[in-house]
């Protein structure tokens, strides 16, 4: 295979790898032939295609498994509305998706990330819960919730099987607002491997704090997803008006 247009071999030969991903030629899932035989496929050397592959892989079109081979990712996309904070199970059900929760980890930590300095957080230790959100088996979001130690035991108990907002909801506490941050970030190191994404993959970053009738209970967090499983979409009626940009 020669370089079309001058364009490097290793780009041809990623091009190339991209059409048939694209054309099922390779499906979802599917393992690609080994380095040696796409190289012979191509007219390559196997340098070269180790190359191309390590480009699709950032570029989220396949991903490597030690010991296994290299496979075709799955390109799925789930929408949601921009103010869908996906803590609530009910509200997830009426979007048509059908969540499930993985509880990671319960600790106790400072919030550190100066992200987070817009929502004005707590100085102090605070209760930190982090999870991975499923639907139809895939995960899209990797969760970090950040609340006051005064959550009961039962509560807590209590998430590893609900959304934060709908247990706390049952035992009493009244949300009165949300306050949302979107962005585009790098994955986290716990984002990359919940995801399998390499060092440096793009995520949608939502920050969230949710208000309550208590000044001084507000819960606090951070949603990874990668950008090509996740968008948001807003909807403005005729007459709104454009926010006023902060300085």
């Amino acid at each position: 295979m020669a370089g079309q247009n001058g364009t490097a071999l290793h780009e041809t030969v990623r091009q190339e790898i991209t059409r048939r991903v694209r054309a099922a030629e390779y499906g979802a899932g599917e393992a690609l032939p080994s380095a040696a035989i796409l190289a012979e496929d191509f007219g390559v050397s196997a340098i070269t295609v180790k190359r191309a592959l390590r480009d699709l892989q950032s570029a989220g079109i396949l991903r490597s498994v030690p010991g296994l081979g290299t496979f075709v990712r799955e390109q799925r996309r789930f929408i949601r509305d921009l103010d869908f904070s996906l803590t609530s199970y009910d509200d997830a059900l009426r979007l048509g998706l059908k969540p499930s929760i993985h509880l990671i980890s319960l600790t106790r930590e400072k919030i550190q990330d100066p992200a987070f300095d817009v929502l004005e957080p707590p100085a102090g230790l605070m209760l930190c819960v982090r999870k991975v959100i499923f639907t139809d088996d895939t995960p899209i979001m990797y969760d970090t919730s950040y609340l006051p130690h005064s959550v009961s035991d039962q509560v807590l108990e209590e998430f590893r099987s609900k959304f934060i907002s709908d247990a706390l909801r049952d035992h009493g506490t009244r949300f009165t607002k949300t306050k949302l941050v979107i962005d585009a970030a790098p994955a986290s190191d716990e984002a990359q491997n919940t995801f399998s994404v390499p060092n440096g993959y793009p995520t949608l970053r939502r920050l969230y704090r949710l208000s309550t009738t208590e000044r001084s209970f507000s819960v606090l967090g951070v949603t990874e997803s990668p950008f090509d499983r996740l968008a948001c979409v807003v909807e403005l009626d005729a007459d709104h008006k454009a926010p006023r940009r902060r300085k």
